[in-house]
């Protein structure tokens, strides 16, 4: 059962905003680790280096922790939150300040082993048209995944490694 969860990292108070953030998180989303890896290191923007490290952290986790395979990893989710906002005093003439916000995010970097959904890319063609838009439905999604796999085991149609 663990083989089919992912594999995550966190990165929490960047200072940078959530915007900027975001817009390098929506071109990564849904590819592939290489893909990933090849698109960060080409973007021009300043957002990629801090999501460049996750990538590669959250990679280094499924390497290590659950000895999944470099090439068969994907991006199933990819979010960025807004932090806390630093909050700096710029002094000003006649004793005056000025209030200088330094915007934060967190940034969660979720991959997945594909290897896993060729056993359901085999088996696949045993169901009914309806029901193969219910599972490739629920591959899409972490926690209705989570749930098909262990349907599948109880009933006996899938076996662990």
């Amino acid at each position: 059962m663990e083989r089919f969860r992912g594999v995550y990292a966190l990165g929490q108070y960047i200072p940078m905003s959530v915007h900027k953030a975001r817009r390098v998180i929506d071109q990564i989303r849904g590819r592939s680790y290489e893909e990933t890896l090849m698109i960060l290191e080409l973007m021009p923007y300043r957002a990629c280096y801090p999501i460049l490290k996750l990538v590669y952290s959250a990679a280094a986790n499924g390497i290590h922790n659950k000895d999944f395979n470099k090439a068969a990893l994907r991006i199933c989710k990819a979010v960025v939150n807004k932090g806390t906002t630093m909050k700096k005093l710029k002094p000003r003439a006649r004793g005056r300040s000025y209030l200088i916000k330094k915007p934060t995010c967190h940034i969660t970097i979720v991959l997945r082993d594909t290897s896993c959904m060729d056993e359901f890319r085999k088996n696949i063609d045993a169901y009914s048209k309806k029901e193969k838009r219910k599972v490739l439905a629920a591959a899409n999604s972490i926690r209705k995944f989570d749930e098909l796999v262990v349907r599948l085991l109880i009933k006996g149609e899938m076996q662990l490694d």
